[in-house]
């Protein structure tokens, strides 16, 4: 196999990667490079969430989605789902559990998705960077739920971490 790099950005690095099959062809893959993320579920008691209104450049749309944010190099991932909470929503969460990883396209991207549910929050001011349009809504969870199944919610990793935890939280209850 034979890697070539074709871009490199703040965040990313694109490659074209030159294959040989089983049956001797070649084939070319493109991918993308990324060095993960951490994506938050904040809970504010047991019938209340905390997602943000999100304006995503890349498609022109404001979307409903969960607090998350990319792993800086060497960092911890609980210490990067702490930072981006606290940037995003100025909540700061005492209790932290890990609801496991999710690939965020695996056809052409390597990026892994480190699921957290942050509970037991005290609030404070919401610090975002320059170029992030966010506003922190508190939802009820059964709302939430409501809008990943009518198409409210769009976004994969916001409807992942909400199922999961609504059927997680389902399970302690029963």
């Amino acid at each position: 196999m034979s890697v070539e790099t074709v871009h490199v950005g703040r965040r990313i690095r694109v490659e074209v990667n030159t294959l040989t099959t089983a049956d001797g062809k070649t084939i070319r893959r493109d991918a993308i490079r990324h060095p993960g993320a951490v994506v938050i579920l904040p809970v504010l008691d047991a019938e209340h969430v905390v997602l943000l209104r999100n304006f995503r450049f890349v498609i022109g749309e404001t979307l409903w989605e969960a607090p998350a944010g990319t792993v800086e190099p060497n960092e911890a991932l609980e210490v990067c789902a702490k930072r981006e909470l606290l940037e995003e929503t100025g909540y700061q969460a005492a209790k932290w559990r890990s609801l496991g990883y999710m690939y965020a396209s695996p056809g052409v991207m390597d990026e892994k998705l480190h699921l957290f549910v942050a509970e037991e929050l005290t609030p404070g001011t919401a610090r975002p960077e320059p170029d992030e349009q966010l506003e922190p809504v508190t939802v009820r969870l059964d709302e939430a739920i409501r809008m990943c199944l009518d198409g409210t919610i769009r976004d994969a990793k916001t409807i992942t971490s909400l199922l999961l935890w609504e059927r997680l939280r389902g399970e302690r209850l029963a």
